[in-house]
């Protein structure tokens, strides 16, 4: 027998590390391979040949893995560019050094970029015995394809339950204000959108839907004269019509050419006192809160995303299998069930899922019932929370061993 290999990049998300402990758990239920190795710092610790055996990890970390935020092999930005022959001879070089047969990457669009990309070099230069699998994961829930990405649910139950509970507080005052919640979402609205979930929401901007600044103050000034507050939710990402960022602080390039964004609560904040419609506004950027806070994690997500990686392992042991993405879809549209399923990753890569526009409601009012009959599966139920000493268990990080 050979040995795999499971590795993370990208931004985390609160449930990223179930789907290694799928992986780890299908191979000790059946043994198809003879090694788990986990690479840390994805590609670019892979290329350092920094490993860690995950074979043998006991019940109780396992479980304790499901509920740990962040990478727990750790993540990079690092892109593995096609030109870059150098790259691919050595990391190929290193998968024959330690008899690697399958790589499993467990990331975003640009990670599913590296399993088509690793894929196609085999397939170009006669390279046999190696197989990739991409196992998605995005809070922003911007993958075509797969019908929701793993690590969205945790984070729309999240930004849902803190919209709620910012509301309650920012009411028990009767002076005007308007509250302002910033979510992640460079490209797509996924994550403003969910916070609607809570029923408090009077306006969400999305990156969908182009800003315009007199629309969006009229707005504010009717759900002010009528109840003396406004609940904004606005996606980092929001542009005006031309396409420029509203975000008042903006670099560029995180590594992947895409905007750094921040600072779109704040800009929206500028634009109402300015204008002089509302006294007093007050900004809650939300930043790596929302893809991290595991002890919130859904139940949903959780269990999909540990099933998802146990799917992949199964699904590795066919030799054929390679340069694909094991993704999500629903089997009812009216009873929420899914099913797993396999899609080329290069019909993922650098495509985006956008917020359906059809969901969207007039002038920033909302979503329609579709999205809510979308969204409310997600973010179902709660996973029983290991605690020590009060806090929730969590596995010490493998790169810092």
């Amino acid at each position: 027998m050979s040995n795999c290999l499971v590795a993370q990049s990208g931004g985390p998300t609160a449930v990223i590390n179930a789907t290694v402990a799928g992986i780890v758990k299908a191979n000790q239920l059946d043994s198809y391979y003879d090694k788990v190795y986990g690479g840390l710092n994805g590609i670019e610790g892979i290329l350092q040949e920094r490993f860690v055996d995950l074979t043998d990890m006991s019940a109780m970390e396992n479980d304790i893995l499901r509920q740990t935020p962040a990478s727990a092999l750790g993540s990079c930005r690092y892109k593995l560019k096609r030109e870059n022959v150098a790259d691919f001879e050595k990391l190929f070089s290193i998968l024959e050094k330690y008899d690697i047969e399958t790589m499993f990457y467990t990331g975003g669009n640009d990670s599913m970029d590296t399993v088509a990309a690793l894929s196609q070099y085999a397939r170009e230069h006669n390279i046999e015995g190696h197989r990739f699998v991409g196992c998605p994961k995005t809070v922003d829930n911007d993958l075509m394809h797969t019908d929701h990405c793993p690590g969205f649910g945790s984070a729309a139950k999240f930004i849902s339950t803190v919209a709620l509970h910012t509301w309650l507080d920012y009411n028990v005052y009767t002076r005007q204000e308007v509250f302002i919640l910033e979510t992640m979402g460079r490209d797509a609205g996924w994550l403003a959108a969910s916070a609607c979930l809570s029923g408090i929401v009077d306006l969400v901007i999305l990156p969908e839907v182009a800003f315009e600044k007199e629309i969006f103050l009229a707005e504010v000034k009717r759900c002010i004269e009528e109840k003396n507050k406004c609940y904004i939710v606005v996606s980092e990402g929001c542009k005006y019509a031309d396409g420029t960022y509203v975000a008042a602080g903006e670099a560029k390039n995180d590594g992947f050419n895409h905007a750094i964004l921040g600072g779109a609560g704040n800009a929206l904040k500028n634009i109402i006192l300015e204008s002089g419609t509302a006294e007093r506004c007050k900004v809650q950027d939300l930043s790596t809160a929302q893809r991290c806070f595991a002890s919130g994690q859904s139940l949903t997500d959780v269990t999909e995303s540990f099933q998802l990686g146990m799917s992949a392992h199964m699904r590795s042991t066919d030799k054929e299998f390679t340069g694909k993405m094991v993704g999500l879809r629903r089997k009812d549209q009216e009873v929420y069930d899914v099913e797993y399923f396999a899609v080329d990753a290069d019909k993922v890569a650098n495509f985006v899922k956008a917020f359906p526009s059809e969901w969207v409601l007039p002038n920033y009012r909302g979503i329609s019932e579709d999205a809510y009959r979308y969204l409310r599966p997600l973010i179902v139920g709660s996973p029983v929370v290991i605690y020590e000493d009060g806090v929730p268990a969590y596995v010490r990080p493998y790169y810092m061993r």
